[in-house]
């Protein structure tokens, strides 16, 4: 499958933009592969690129009283990056981190530009920017209204193999919890079954 045609399946439930548009827009990436626990960008830089991944995961941390708490969790088929520093071009406290060796189509923030100043690459920006804050919102809103495990079965519908991929403390830290939390709602779970 072309690189096009993966992102324009991956952006369809958003805008089902025509695949030239995302022929032009894989035109301006190029393929990383970055490995496990590498840091894409460090607390207090300023990010200068954005990554699809196409194979691996990522998180989004920031450090709280000496700890890092996961702020979001990304797999197959999702962008990432420090969205907030890369659009303002301020430094942030945010860091990014690589969980699991990767591969990553990588576009810098010149390209981004270079497609923003399109109408469909504007459009598919600002698209891609209005469900990432709607996603992020609804994220606040499940983390102030659902439990923690009514939180973590979803997460793992969403990602069935989560736990076979993501270190426990970091999706404990993404649905708010301890490690001993999530140990308990993971033992009630499998004493149900």
């Amino acid at each position: 499958m072309s690189l096009a045609i993966r992102l324009k399946q991956s952006f369809a439930k958003y805008f089902d933009a025509p695949l030239v548009a995302w022929e032009v827009f894989s035109e301006h990436c190029s393929l990383v592969y970055p490995k496990k626990n590498e840091i894409l960008k460090r607390a207090g830089n300023t990010e200068f690129a954005g990554y699809f991944i196409l194979r691996g995961s990522g998180g989004v941390f920031v450090n709280k009283e000496h700890q890092s708490v996961c702020l979001d969790l990304f797999y197959e088929d999702a962008f990432f990056c420090d969205y907030m520093s890369l659009i303002t071009q301020q430094p942030s406290p945010l860091e990014t981190v690589v969980l699991e060796d990767s591969e990553m189509l990588f576009i810098n923030r010149e390209n981004i530009h270079k497609m923003k100043d399109t109408p469909m690459g504007k459009h598919l920006f600002l698209t891609g920017a209005e469900w990432s804050f709607v996603e992020k919102q609804q994220q606040q809103i499940d983390l102030l209204l659902k439990t923690a495990e009514e939180r973590y079965f979803e997460l793992i519908e969403r990602q069935p193999d989560i736990i076979l991929r993501t270190p426990q403390k970091y999706i404990a830290s993404y649905l708010g919890i301890t490690t001993q939390s999530l140990s308990r709602i993971r033992k009630r779970i499998k004493q149900r079954k």
